[in-house]
């Protein structure tokens, strides 16, 4: 699904326009009519995709996953359970693997790199509220930063990603974290809040232990 779609255009942008406001990190109101608009037309895409399944109906699932998120790269899988805001704010490369139950909140973009794998129940969280004015946060206003998961990523079962934050390349994020600040490349980090643990080495597994067909 383009962003043209998901809110309905053809129609005419102001600088107070929602949707500009949401994708350029300015404060907005989720119940704008046009928000609220888009997200239904990302349920009802995202209801295709579910009523696909995952076995026997690849091409239809795939289909339907085209249509939903921004891009979708050749040879990604994405398992059952994903549930996202927008779904044209996501852009997923080629060969990443989503395990079940993703939450993606893409009231900014989320770029998801090559080769990433996210494991169970993790979410990507975009959205977020005013911290100090509560009279604010009760209004409902928010604002959302953009997240980005470089090529080979790999996060365990249920972690969590706050907003604006960037993971580097190759880099591996242990169940459970709460990763709150970017992360650099190439490191195993893990805890709430995620820290650096330690480099990845260059070690590779055993040819001899691996199987001969993939």
């Amino acid at each position: 699904m383009t962003w043209e779609v998901a809110v309905g255009l053809p129609r005419e942008e102001s600088e107070n326009d929602a949707w500009k406001r949401m994708l350029g990190g300015r404060w907005y109101h989720p119940v704008s009519p046009e928000l609220v608009a888009a997200r239904g037309r990302a349920a009802e895409a995202l209801a295709r995709v579910e009523a696909c399944g995952t076995a026997g109906r690849e091409h239809e699932r795939d289909a339907a996953l085209r249509e939903l998120l921004g891009s979708l790269g050749e040879g990604a899988q994405i398992s059952a359970g994903l549930r996202v805001d927008y779904g044209c704010n996501i852009h997923v490369g080629r060969d990443v693997f989503v395990n079940y139950e993703l939450v993606a909140l893409d009231c900014a973009e989320i770029h998801i790199g090559d080769g990433v794998l996210i494991g169970p129940r993790c979410q990507l969280l975009t959205p977020i509220h005013p911290m100090d004015d509560v009279t604010s946060r009760r209004a409902g206003f928010e604002r959302a930063l953009p997240i980005v998961l470089e090529e080979n990523v790999w996060l365990g079962g249920g972690v969590v990603v706050n907003p604006g934050v960037r993971i580097g390349a190759g880099s591996v994020i242990g169940s459970g974290s709460v990763v709150t600040r970017d992360v650099p490349a190439g490191v195993f980090a893990a805890g709430v809040p995620a820290r650096v643990v330690r480099p990845l080495s260059e070690d590779v597994l055993d040819p001899s232990e691996l199987p001969g067909e993939r």
